[in-house]
């Protein structure tokens, strides 16, 4: 039995004996495997690098935004030095206010070169894929392409970067702001309801279809600059909406900053299905570089028979806090959780979800797949609250992982709270690793290693890419994929 590196790229070499028995090796990286490295070289403004009253001011100024916008910001300011830093996860990156980083970015030059170029990264294989799919290109702090407006407001359905939204709509914008995620939730909310830049707003009319999928991509451009997301969503009642969302990041030896805050509001018999192919760079195998991924997603399901559903695929980042979670507060309303976390190299992600059930006869359905390699640390941490006099409620989970090597490691931390003696919870969680005999089994069908491999992991992962909008299953197909790169000995 031996085993044997191939030029530095993450690979499962397979060596036989004549026992025609199997072992699978894990090897170091391959930087070139991360296809959205790209750097596009533009003129941009920026504002100093420091965190201050006159920073968030500049901000305002440069977006042109209203006084209660500016108030806002400098309130969240003033709580941040009240906040304690999040220190729940064993994967901790002390962030510190004080670091070189630049809090605004913008592009002066908004040509359509760079539009097209911002929108390639997100075509998928098929040609025709994304022409029903309304797009907005976030590139650093602020927006430089958002498509089928028109289209979308003759159905009454407002769908624009976040700027030109608090312009637009102010009375939409100022109700509904901070509603479903607090500025004093934790400590990165505080941040980012100070410094938050773009991002998009989503308005769907009672009795309203989206006839299109909406879709934002975020592209971390500057080398030092952080992206500081708000995404805020409402469904009328009896309205239907799916968003996509899809994020990249170029190369860099340095950690950059994402802390973003989205925030989903479903009103009667509405409902939102929110899908995520998150693919920011993860650093190199030393871990340098890299993205520090702290989201903030919370979706309040405020109206009866009202249903929120979160899809994720999380590939990047070297560091990842994300909990998009669901607050069920309308009576027989139900939210939905599934997510993929593939780690490898230095990746460190603590993912999860929470389902905090307060209406009667609620449903929640949670089902996270980990799949771990190389050195990296994959966590589920998962909250289900069922309230008093949430009446029959019933949640399901199941959390599945997968490791992969020796070094890897895969955790579950579920926290379950049942106040309601008529309610009901399941929970499931398994931890596996790819067999010898699997892949024995597989090859004697006249399959490859390679394809054996990926067999295994989209069977694995099939109840979550099945939840998937077809938009983005071509690439999470190929994700996948090249997370699982297999070579012959």
């Amino acid at each position: 039995m031996r085993a044997q590196c191939i030029n530095k790229t993450y690979s499962f070499v397979i060596k036989t004996s004549n026992k025609k028995h199997y072992t699978i090796v894990k090897n170091s990286d391959k930087q070139d495997e991360y296809k959205y490295k790209f750097k596009s070289f533009s003129e941009n403004e920026t504002i100093p690098k420091m965190l201050s009253k006159r920073t968030i001011k500049s901000i305002s100024l440069k977006n042109l935004e209203p006084l209660w916008i500016t108030k806002f910001r400098i309130k969240s300011f003033k709580f941040l030095y009240l906040m304690n830093y999040p220190m729940w996860s064993e994967s901790n990156y002390i962030f510190k206010k004080q670091e070189n980083i630049v809090y605004y970015s913008a592009v002066l030059q908004k040509s359509s070169n760079l539009k097209k170029m911002m929108l390639e990264p997100n075509k998928t294989e098929s040609k025709g894929a994304l022409k029903n799919t309304a797009i907005d290109v976030v590139l650093d702090s602020i927006s430089v392409a958002t498509s089928y407006q028109k289209e979308l407001n003759k159905h009454g359905i407002l769908f624009s970067n976040f700027f030109d939204s608090i312009k637009k709509y102010p009375d939409l914008i100022s109700t509904f702001l901070g509603s479903v995620v607090s500025i004093r939730d934790n400590y990165f909310t505080c941040l980012n309801s100070a410094v938050f830049s773009e991002g998009s707003f989503v308005y769907v009319p009672k009795n309203t279809t989206s006839p299109m999928d909406l879709s934002t991509y975020f592209r971390i451009n500057g080398n030092i600059t952080g992206q500081f997301e708000r995404t805020l969503i409402i469904t009328e009642p009896s309205s239907r909406v799916s968003y996509l969302e899809g994020c990249t990041a170029p190369f860099y030896s340095k950690a950059q900053l994402h802390a973003a805050v989205v925030e989903l509001l479903a009103f009667e018999q509405s409902n939102i299905k929110y899908s995520t192919v998150q693919n920011w760079y993860p650093g190199d195998s030393k871990g340098s570089g890299g993205i520090l991924n702290y989201v903030t997603k919370r979706g309040l399901c405020l109206g009866d028979r009202s249903k929120i559903s979160w899809t994720q695929v999380e590939t990047g980042s070297s560091y990842t806090w994300k909990y998009p979670s669901v607050v069920l507060k309308g009576d027989k309303s139900i939210g939905e959780f599934y997510s993929i976390a593939i780690t490898k190299l230095l990746q460190k992600a603590d993912t999860g979800t929470k389902m905090i059930h307060i209406g009667s006869n609620t449903k929640s359905k949670i089902i996270s797949k980990g799949i771990s390699l190389g050195n990296s640390r994959n966590c589920y941490r998962g909250l289900v609250l069922i309230h008093n006099n949430s009446n029959k409620s019933i949640n399901n989970t199941q959390c599945d992982s997968i490791i992969v090597g020796s070094s890897s490691s895969a955790n579950t931390y579920p926290y379950i709270m049942i106040r309601e003696p008529s309610s009901s919870i399941e929970h499931e969680a398994t931890i596996a690793k790819i067999k010898d005999e699997q892949l024995f089994y597989i090859q004697q069908r006249c399959i490859d290693v390679e394809e054996a491999i990926s067999l295994i992991v989209s069977g694995f992962c099939k109840e979550v890419i099945e939840e998937l909008p077809f938009e983005f299953l071509s690439e999470v197909n190929e994700l996948l994929n090249s997370s699982f790169v297999t070579k012959i000995g």
